[in-house]
């Protein structure tokens, strides 16, 4: 039991890298649109901080990926990534019972 408890705080702590991720992604791309202007400074504040606890992580992952030019797909890996590290820890605590 106590297992499948670890997992779902596991599964908790993925889900709000991935949605962090996605709020990085979208906020990437009203700045690049304009739609959102970084002389504000809640945007850019929230952009720093965004950039702070996902380029750790993210830039591993675009030193191991082909360059892509203007489109970076290393939040797409890590969510992946996340996700499939999420099923075998699931897998592993269930076949545990």
């Amino acid at each position: 039991m106590i297992l499948i408890t670890i997992v779902e705080i596991i599964a908790l702590l993925i889900n709000v890298v991935v949605t962090i991720v996605i709020v990085q992604f979208v906020l990437g791309l009203l700045i690049a649109f304009n739609v959102v202007n970084m002389s504000n400074q809640f945007v850019a504040a929230v952009w720093t901080a965004l950039n702070a606890l996902l380029d750790p992580v993210l830039q591993p992952i675009r030193r191991l990926m082909p360059h892509t030019g203007a489109v970076d797909f290393s939040p797409l890996v890590l969510i992946i990534c996340l996700k499939i590290l999420l099923i075998v820890f699931s897998n592993l605590a269930f076949a545990s019972l």
